[in-house]
């Protein structure tokens, strides 16, 4: 589906054009010529293909979809494949945002995403000084954009393991804390294959030698390079706390575990003192102790009972009780 098809010039917007138009657009080299296409076909993306004169291994790729994040040279123009993450009631959902930039021309392609560039191009609308650097500065106008939705999936990735640690000892399910654990790591690993792929490739487009299309915008660059860099670290800590809760919570249940077994064994030592005494007051000697002693079965009571006493209070003492 088509959303906008719009040429700038002069960082200044002239006109929304129809499809047939943008090649006669982009044969000019003071036009720029902006199009956003959302979950297209086979027959839309061949169309883009003959007005933008694209590459066709990068068509290749934006048809097929389920890219890794990547950015590819092809000649003066670039092909980009950003991934899109969205905190939803189900988890993260990914998305695929495909890029196209060259010397005059951007075209964004998304698959499976939801939310737009609207704000994006209205940002770049109100800044026509910045407009007027071309295509690399809508890319990176978009490539920000894109990096700066994961920092809001980390804050609530964060909240949700505080929830979790506050239950772990709570003493609620250790069962359904491991689950959420290893549910909560999942995410975090879906988030850090958005982000660390572009480490390496953004690092390529302010030093050194930078594609054409970015000549002149590597301190814009350099500012996504470091929210990714930022984006890096904090992923990377929030998972050594995942794997950290883990094992606090594994540590809980051997815990837990301890103290039924402490509990069990002091009660068993209770039951056994009086089943001594009474299997052995039970067996049938011809001379048993006390056999003809008036106070004899009282005098074994009261000592299971002394003894049981003495027990329980050893074992309540040690905390067994």
């Amino acid at each position: 589906m088509l959303v906008n098809c719009v040429v700038y010039q002069e960082g200044n917007k002239i006109a929304e054009i129809a499809k047939e138009q943008i090649s006669e657009y982009v044969s000019r080299p003071e036009c720029l010529v902006w199009v956003a296409l959302k979950d297209p076909g086979d027959a839309e993306l061949e169309e883009m293909k003959e007005e933008f004169g694209l590459h066709d291994l990068a068509v290749e790729d934006a048809r097929h979809g389920h890219q890794r994040p990547k950015i590819e040279e092809y000649g003066d123009s670039l092909f980009v494949v950003l991934h899109n993450v969205d905190v939803t009631t189900q988890g993260l959902q990914t998305g695929e945002v495909d890029i196209f930039v060259g010397r005059n021309y951007v075209l964004s392609v998304r698959n499976g995403v939801e939310q737009g560039f609207t704000s994006v191009r209205a940002r770049c609308e109100r800044e026509p000084e910045l407009l007027r650097n071309g295509s690399g500065f809508v890319f990176y106008a978009l490539m920000d954009a894109v990096v700066d939705r994961y920092f809001p999936v980390l804050d609530a990735l964060e909240i949700e393991l505080e929830q979790i640690e506050e239950r772990i000892f709570s003493g609620r399910s250790a069962r359904a804390n491991i689950e959420a654990l290893y549910g909560l790591k999942q995410e975090l690993t879906t988030l850090q294959h958005a982000v660390v792929p572009l480490l390496e490739a953004v690092g390529k487009l302010y030093g050194g030698r930078v594609p054409q299309v970015c000549a002149g915008m590597q301190e814009y660059y350099r500012d996504v390079y470091d929210h990714l860099v930022r984006l890096n670290q904090s992923i990377a800590s929030q998972r050594d706390m995942v794997i950290t809760a883990i094992s606090v919570n594994l540590s809980m249940i051997t815990l837990q575990e301890n103290e039924t077994t402490k509990r069990l064994a002091a009660y068993a030592a209770l039951v056994a003192i009086p089943t001594m005494v009474a299997g052995i007051y039970g067996m049938n000697f011809k001379h048993m102790p006390e056999l003809d002693f008036e106070f004899g079965y009282p005098l074994a009571l009261s000592i299971m009972a002394g003894i049981d006493f003495y027990l329980f209070y050893r074992f309540r003492r040690a905390g067994w009780l």
